[in-house]
């Protein structure tokens, strides 16, 4: 039987899609949830000084187009560099969980057991694209030490589906496909990506100059993508607006693009609200079209 507990969530930027730590009352961990694209702003935190584990979630289509979850489970005795590396060469990921110590407790054999544990737990998952290329084999910790980790995975695993990661839970580990999935038709649907734009992004680059940069775009999406739809973040959490793509241009040296629109943004006749979706969905760019968007209820309306 599931027993009660309490979760703190604090809203560090004040804003629900920005950084999130979550501590579980009577524990001795924390969680940091961060959005890629508030890396840079967060780094500094005296939280990444230390030892811990870390995952990089993202998103993809697996081999008949549905949707399934990239992951990269990792463990560093310094959070701070080892996750700036990955965000320089690393593409897929759209956000970082991270887990310390709040006594600074964890040591790099603690942090090593963790990621093994959570590797292990994963396999089997057809939901689950893990991009670890090498599987860690399991260290040797004595019975006390395994027993005080095991019981901070626990901790762990609790936390993770509050923050939007539900693919560690059991019930979720079978995805099933349909037995004629038209792949091809449902590739080709694809036109058009929604961006989460801030209220200056949105202001001076979306309506401003009539583009969108520094968006990573997977290589086979480049030549799909016709529309590019803005979701303005909360307070406004909607999205408001779409434009029609002239072209497409490398920007910069890290895989990232610029998109140039054909003239200014057109506003929806009817702005898609955010609705019931769970907590972090348009917190990286969505994938759609703009049939999806034009019709969409809310943003869950928007999948292919």
């Amino acid at each position: 039987m599931l027993s009660p507990y309490t979760l703190r969530i604090f809203l560090a930027e004040g804003d629900p899609e920005g950084l999130r730590i979550v501590e579980r009352v009577g524990w001795t961990g924390r969680g940091l949830v961060i959005p890629r694209d508030r890396w840079a702003g967060v780094k500094s935190r005296p939280e990444l000084d230390q030892a811990g584990v870390y995952l990089l979630v993202g998103e993809e289509e697996d081999e008949i187009g549905q949707d399934r979850v990239v992951l990269y489970i990792g463990q560093t005795e310094a959070l701070r560099s080892r996750v700036d590396n990955h965000d320089s060469k690393k593409d897929y990921w759209t956000r970082v969980i991270l887990f310390v110590s709040n006594s600074k407790s964890l040591n790099r054999a603690h942090v090593t057991w963790l990621e093994w544990a959570l590797i292990n737990r994963i396999k089997g998952n057809d939901g689950v694209r893990l991009a670890n290329g090498n599987a860690p084999t399991e260290p040797n910790l004595d019975e006390f030490e395994k027993a005080d980790t095991s019981a901070f995975l626990s901790d762990m695993l609790s936390i993770l589906p509050i923050v939007g990661l539900r693919a560690f839970e059991t019930a979720n580990i079978i995805k099933p496909v349909p037995a004629s999935f038209p792949k091809s038709k449902e590739k080709m649907m694809i036109d058009t990506v929604v961006v989460p734009a801030q209220p200056e992004g949105f202001k001076t680059a979306y309506m401003g100059e009539h583009a969108w940069w520094a968006i990573r775009i997977a290589q086979p999406k480049l030549e799909m993508i016709k529309w590019v739809a803005a979701y303005q973040v909360s307070p406004i959490s909607q999205i408001t607006h779409i434009a029609e793509v002239d072209r497409i241009e490398p920007f910069g040296d890290s895989g990232k693009y610029k998109i140039f629109f054909k003239g200014p943004p057109t506003a929806l006749e009817v702005p898609v609200p955010y609705g019931s979706a769970p907590s972090g969905v348009m917190q990286a760019p969505r994938y759609t079209t703009r049939e999806k968007v034009m019709t969409a209820k809310s943003v869950l309306d928007i999948n292919p």
